[in-house]
Protein backbone atom coordinates (compact mmCIF):
# COMPACT_ATOMS: atom_id res chain seq x y z
CA UNK A 1 0.00 0.00 0.00
CA UNK A 2 1.37 3.54 -1.16
CA UNK A 3 2.00 5.95 2.17
CA UNK A 4 0.03 8.97 1.73
CA UNK A 5 3.20 10.94 2.77
CA UNK A 6 5.21 9.95 -0.28
CA UNK A 7 7.13 12.89 -1.70
CA UNK A 8 4.95 13.08 -4.81
CA UNK A 9 1.63 13.09 -2.72
CA UNK A 10 3.10 15.61 -0.57
CA UNK A 11 4.29 18.04 -3.70
CA UNK A 12 0.36 17.48 -4.92
CA UNK A 13 -0.80 19.03 -1.94
CA UNK A 14 1.76 21.75 -1.54
CA UNK A 15 0.80 22.66 -4.91
CA UNK A 16 -2.61 22.74 -4.37
CA UNK A 17 -2.72 24.52 -1.39
CA UNK A 18 -0.50 27.07 -3.68
CA UNK A 19 -2.92 27.12 -6.13
CA UNK A 20 -5.48 28.06 -3.47
CA UNK A 21 -4.03 30.17 -1.61
CA UNK A 22 -3.19 32.55 -4.71
CA UNK A 23 -6.81 32.20 -6.67
CA UNK A 24 -8.39 33.56 -3.40
CA UNK A 25 -5.84 36.24 -3.23
CA UNK A 26 -6.30 37.28 -6.67
CA UNK A 27 -10.19 36.87 -6.22
CA UNK A 28 -9.91 39.75 -3.46
CA UNK A 29 -7.58 41.73 -5.57
CA UNK A 30 -10.41 41.64 -8.29
CA UNK A 31 -13.11 42.22 -5.87
CA UNK A 32 -10.88 45.76 -4.48
CA UNK A 33 -10.75 46.64 -8.08
CA UNK A 34 -14.41 45.92 -9.37
CA UNK A 35 -14.76 48.48 -6.02
CA UNK A 36 -12.75 51.19 -7.38
CA UNK A 37 -14.12 50.91 -10.54
CA UNK A 38 -11.38 49.05 -12.73
CA UNK A 39 -11.91 46.76 -14.96
CA UNK A 40 -9.05 43.68 -15.48
CA UNK A 41 -7.09 44.89 -18.08
CA UNK A 42 -6.71 48.27 -15.84
CA UNK A 43 -6.31 46.68 -12.74
CA UNK A 44 -3.94 44.14 -14.19
CA UNK A 45 -1.80 46.97 -15.80
CA UNK A 46 -1.69 48.86 -12.34
CA UNK A 47 -0.58 46.10 -10.45
CA UNK A 48 2.27 45.20 -13.23
CA UNK A 49 3.25 48.84 -13.05
CA UNK A 50 3.03 48.91 -9.18
CA UNK A 51 5.30 45.70 -9.41
CA UNK A 52 7.69 46.66 -11.63
CA UNK A 53 8.08 50.52 -10.30
CA UNK A 54 8.77 49.14 -6.34
CA UNK A 55 12.24 48.35 -7.72
CA UNK A 56 12.97 51.91 -8.89
CA UNK A 57 13.96 54.48 -6.39
CA UNK A 58 14.43 57.31 -7.71
CA UNK A 59 17.30 59.71 -6.06
CA UNK A 60 15.93 62.81 -4.71
CA UNK A 61 19.21 64.45 -2.32
CA UNK A 62 21.54 62.95 0.04
CA UNK A 63 22.36 64.20 3.50
CA UNK A 64 25.60 64.05 5.49
CA UNK A 65 25.22 61.84 8.70
CA UNK A 66 27.14 60.80 11.94
CA UNK A 67 28.14 57.63 11.36
CA UNK A 68 27.30 55.07 14.60
CA UNK A 69 30.01 52.76 15.58
CA UNK A 70 30.23 49.73 13.85
CA UNK A 71 28.19 47.09 16.07
CA UNK A 72 28.83 43.29 15.67
CA UNK A 73 25.62 40.99 15.35
CA UNK A 74 25.17 37.80 16.70
CA UNK A 75 25.02 34.93 14.26
CA UNK A 76 24.33 32.01 16.53
CA UNK A 77 26.93 29.57 19.09
CA UNK A 78 28.22 33.01 20.64
CA UNK A 79 29.83 34.00 17.26
CA UNK A 80 29.64 37.83 16.53
CA UNK A 81 30.16 39.45 12.82
CA UNK A 82 29.66 42.98 11.55
CA UNK A 83 26.61 43.95 9.42
CA UNK A 84 27.46 42.96 5.48
CA UNK A 85 26.40 46.73 4.35
CA UNK A 86 28.17 49.26 6.63
CA UNK A 87 27.15 52.92 6.83
CA UNK A 88 29.36 55.46 5.51
CA UNK A 89 27.94 58.67 6.96
CA UNK A 90 25.64 59.64 3.98
CA UNK A 91 21.84 58.63 3.96
CA UNK A 92 20.50 59.00 0.26
CA UNK A 93 16.84 60.36 0.00
CA UNK A 94 14.46 59.08 -2.51
CA UNK A 95 10.86 58.32 -4.13
CA UNK A 96 9.47 54.58 -4.35
CA UNK A 97 7.92 54.23 -7.88
CA UNK A 98 5.87 51.43 -6.89
CA UNK A 99 5.21 52.13 -3.55
CA UNK A 100 4.38 56.02 -3.58
CA UNK A 101 4.24 57.43 -7.23
CA UNK A 102 1.84 54.45 -8.70
CA UNK A 103 -0.51 55.43 -5.21
CA UNK A 104 -0.57 59.02 -5.37
CA UNK A 105 -1.21 59.14 -9.03
CA UNK A 106 -3.94 56.46 -8.98
CA UNK A 107 -5.55 58.41 -5.71
CA UNK A 108 -5.47 61.31 -7.96
CA UNK A 109 -7.58 59.58 -10.53
CA UNK A 110 -10.10 58.39 -7.86
CA UNK A 111 -10.18 61.78 -6.86
CA UNK A 112 -11.24 63.07 -10.84
CA UNK A 113 -13.53 60.63 -11.43
CA UNK A 114 -15.66 59.69 -8.37
CA UNK A 115 -15.75 63.24 -7.34
CA UNK A 116 -14.71 62.82 -3.89
CA UNK A 117 -15.53 65.58 -1.74
CA UNK A 118 -12.60 67.28 -0.45
CA UNK A 119 -13.87 67.64 3.16
CA UNK A 120 -14.01 64.01 3.59
CA UNK A 121 -10.68 63.45 1.82
CA UNK A 122 -9.28 66.36 3.87
CA UNK A 123 -10.57 64.78 7.57
CA UNK A 124 -10.25 60.64 6.18
CA UNK A 125 -6.52 61.57 4.92
CA UNK A 126 -5.20 63.84 8.30
CA UNK A 127 -6.70 61.07 10.25
CA UNK A 128 -4.57 57.82 9.09
CA UNK A 129 -1.87 60.33 8.96
CA UNK A 130 -1.42 60.88 12.62
CA UNK A 131 -2.35 57.50 13.69
CA UNK A 132 0.76 56.37 11.11
CA UNK A 133 3.15 59.05 12.73
CA UNK A 134 2.24 58.11 16.20
CA UNK A 135 2.07 54.23 15.31
CA UNK A 136 5.49 54.32 13.05
CA UNK A 137 8.57 53.96 15.28
CA UNK A 138 12.55 54.53 13.29
CA UNK A 139 14.15 51.66 13.09
CA UNK A 140 18.44 52.41 12.74
CA UNK A 141 19.94 50.91 9.97
CA UNK A 142 16.27 49.82 8.59
CA UNK A 143 14.04 52.48 8.30
CA UNK A 144 10.48 53.28 9.69
CA UNK A 145 8.41 50.91 11.30
CA UNK A 146 4.47 49.98 11.79
CA UNK A 147 2.37 47.34 12.40
CA UNK A 148 0.99 45.86 8.81
CA UNK A 149 -2.93 46.22 9.77
CA UNK A 150 -2.60 49.85 11.62
CA UNK A 151 -3.51 52.13 8.46
CA UNK A 152 -6.05 49.65 6.45
CA UNK A 153 -7.68 49.56 9.53
CA UNK A 154 -7.79 53.47 10.33
CA UNK A 155 -8.72 54.18 6.69
CA UNK A 156 -11.59 51.31 6.51
CA UNK A 157 -13.07 53.57 9.73
CA UNK A 158 -12.59 56.85 8.41
CA UNK A 159 -14.58 55.57 5.41
CA UNK A 160 -17.30 53.74 6.83
CA UNK A 161 -18.10 56.91 8.72
CA UNK A 162 -17.02 59.16 6.51
CA UNK A 163 -17.46 57.97 3.37
CA UNK A 164 -20.70 57.03 2.35
CA UNK A 165 -21.33 56.30 -1.64
CA UNK A 166 -17.77 57.07 -1.37
CA UNK A 167 -16.76 54.54 0.53
CA UNK A 168 -14.21 52.60 -1.18
CA UNK A 169 -12.31 55.50 -3.33
CA UNK A 170 -11.97 57.24 0.02
CA UNK A 171 -10.38 54.04 1.57
CA UNK A 172 -8.19 53.77 -0.78
CA UNK A 173 -7.03 57.49 -0.64
CA UNK A 174 -6.99 58.02 3.10
CA UNK A 175 -4.84 54.44 3.42
CA UNK A 176 -2.48 55.53 0.86
CA UNK A 177 -1.96 59.16 1.55
CA UNK A 178 -1.92 58.99 5.07
CA UNK A 179 0.80 56.66 5.14
CA UNK A 180 2.72 58.21 2.70
CA UNK A 181 2.29 61.59 5.11
CA UNK A 182 1.88 60.15 8.42
CA UNK A 183 4.82 57.19 8.31
CA UNK A 184 6.99 58.97 5.44
CA UNK A 185 6.58 62.66 4.69
CA UNK A 186 6.44 63.26 8.59
CA UNK A 187 9.37 60.83 9.41
CA UNK A 188 12.04 62.56 7.12
CA UNK A 189 12.81 64.33 10.25
CA UNK A 190 13.76 61.35 11.79
CA UNK A 191 16.31 60.23 8.74
CA UNK A 192 19.68 61.28 10.80
CA UNK A 193 18.55 58.85 13.54
CA UNK A 194 18.03 55.96 11.58
CA UNK A 195 21.73 55.61 10.28
CA UNK A 196 20.31 53.89 6.66
CA UNK A 197 22.12 54.09 3.30
CA UNK A 198 18.89 54.85 1.95
CA UNK A 199 16.06 56.09 2.87
CA UNK A 200 12.98 55.32 0.43
CA UNK A 201 9.77 57.54 0.42
CA UNK A 202 7.57 54.47 -0.08
CA UNK A 203 10.49 52.00 -0.13
CA UNK A 204 8.27 48.73 1.21
CA UNK A 205 7.25 48.51 -2.31
CA UNK A 206 3.81 47.15 -4.27
CA UNK A 207 2.29 44.06 -1.39
CA UNK A 208 3.41 45.24 1.54
CA UNK A 209 3.38 48.66 1.62
CA UNK A 210 1.45 51.80 0.95
CA UNK A 211 -0.09 50.83 -2.54
CA UNK A 212 -1.30 47.56 -0.37
CA UNK A 213 -2.38 49.77 2.38
CA UNK A 214 -4.95 51.46 0.15
CA UNK A 215 -6.23 47.62 -1.27
CA UNK A 216 -6.58 46.21 1.97
CA UNK A 217 -8.35 49.33 3.49
CA UNK A 218 -10.86 48.70 0.58
CA UNK A 219 -11.80 45.50 1.71
CA UNK A 220 -12.53 46.28 4.77
CA UNK A 221 -14.46 48.95 4.41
Amino acid sequence: MRSPFSPIYFLFFLGLLLWIVFSIKLGLITLTFQKLGLNPESALTLLVTSLLGSAINLPLFTLRVSAPPPQLERIGYGLLRRPPVPFTGRTQVAVNVGGCLVPVMFSLYLIKNFGVPSFQIVVATTFVALVSYFMSRPIPGVGIGMPILVAPLSAALAAIFLGGEYRSPLAYIAGSLGVLIGADLLRLKDIRRMAAPIASIGGAGTFDGIFMTGLVAVLLS
